[in-house]
């Protein structure tokens, strides 16, 4: 029994493997997808997070049914993935700890279970800054320890799950020491891959809200660079990046003011390309008006030409968003028929820009 189990999981690895690069050879994106936030839902920036402030996008705890979103996107836009943003506070029931609250954890993995459902990637993002209660990790606030203590508890659930994806961490910034960031992360990722989880992506974020435009010049990426496998390789080691179009990158604005190519996409990708990694852009957006289609655009199809390094964009934000919050992609029911935001319609979605697997 244990033999034919082995042989089925490495044969499922193989052929993730092969398909992959048989999708960067045709030069195209492997990823599309949106966040389906709302468990995230009453963290602050400073990792301060209060678990009584989520708004679970799942239709038996709040109303608002995100797998009807995450089914939509997939059937009907061709998305792939979804990030499915937490609070560290949440899992824990408002505890700094790595023991997961059983209560909690169970309701959040009722989203990720509508997720697996629809047959997509699902990315389990941990929506805290680098943080907990205003205390960085590993930097004094929780060690790191506690940190990948954490992360072997969330792993074990997920082991045997290939397209489950592990975002380590949203969103660090204001990092004292990168290099001692690196070995969080790399705390981090040792423990998922002792539970077994030895295959699945894990995600790599870096300093200045990991954010793409910066993640060379501040010394992130040759910082993570130094992250491993516990066989000493770097597959599926993705470096995790965040762009938004607006005049200051924040992702707070309606209009967007430019394509990122030249002082983002550009350097990023000569990076990635010379040191033979990957990126994920798992935060892109802007307000659903005519520049941010036109810039979006633009981003996603140059992403599309740096498909060797660049594995593809995730929209912010679907899940339990308000439809007029400035940077919505939830979409709208209407009759028995989902209506999509502007921007996914016109830019986001791959049935439309066809530069997506």
């Amino acid at each position: 029994m244990a033999i034919k189990f082995s042989y089925s999981f490495v044969a499922a690895a193989l052929s993730i493997t092969t398909l992959l690069v048989n999708v960067r050879a045709n030069g195209i994106l492997e990823f599309a997808g949106v966040n389906i936030a709302g468990f995230d839902f009453g963290c602050g920036t400073d990792g301060t997070c209060v678990a009584s402030g989520a708004v679970p996008p799942v239709h038996q705890l709040s109303g608002i049914d995100g797998l009807g979103q995450m089914q939509h996107f997939f059937k009907n836009d061709g998305y792939n993935l979804f990030r499915l943003p937490v609070g560290w506070q949440y899992l824990t029931n408002d505890k700094m700890t790595g023991v997961l609250d059983e209560t909690q954890f169970a309701k959040y993995n009722m989203l990720v279970s509508d997720c697996l459902s629809t047959g997509a990637h699902c990315v389990i993002d941990i929506h805290n800054y680098a943080r907990f209660n205003g205390q960085i990790i590993g930097q004094g606030g929780p060690s790191n320890e506690i940190f990948a203590e954490l992360w072997s508890n969330i792993a074990k659930h997920w082991k045997n799950e290939t397209k489950v994806v592990f975002g380590i961490m949203n969103e660090p910034h204001d990092i004292p020491s990168i290099s001692t960031w690196a070995k969080t992360v790399q705390g981090a990722v040792t423990a998922i891959r002792k539970t077994g989880a030895t295959i699945q992506m894990i995600l790599l974020p870096g300093t200045d809200y990991t954010s793409a435009k910066t993640f060379v010049s501040s010394g992130s990426a040759d910082a993570l660079a130094s992250v491993r496998n516990l066989d000493g390789t770097v597959t599926n080691l993705i470096m995790d990046v965040h762009r938004y179009l607006d005049y200051d990158g924040s992702g707070t604005n309606t209009e967007c003011v430019t394509n990122g190519i030249e002082d983002t996409w550009e350097p990023l990708s000569t990076w990635l390309r010379a040191k033979g990694r990957l990126a994920l852009n798992t935060e892109t957006g802007g307000g659903n008006v005519e520049s941010c289609v036109s810039y979006i655009s633009e981003q996603i199809a140059y992403q599309a030409k740096q498909y060797d390094v660049i594995l593809g964009y995730v929209g912010w934000a679907a899940g339990s968003f308000s439809t007029s919050y400035v940077l919505s992609q939830v979409p709208s029911y209407s009759g028995n028929a989902w209506n999509d935001t502007l921007l996914v319609s016109m830019a986001m979605s791959p049935r439309t820009n066809r530069l997506v697997v």
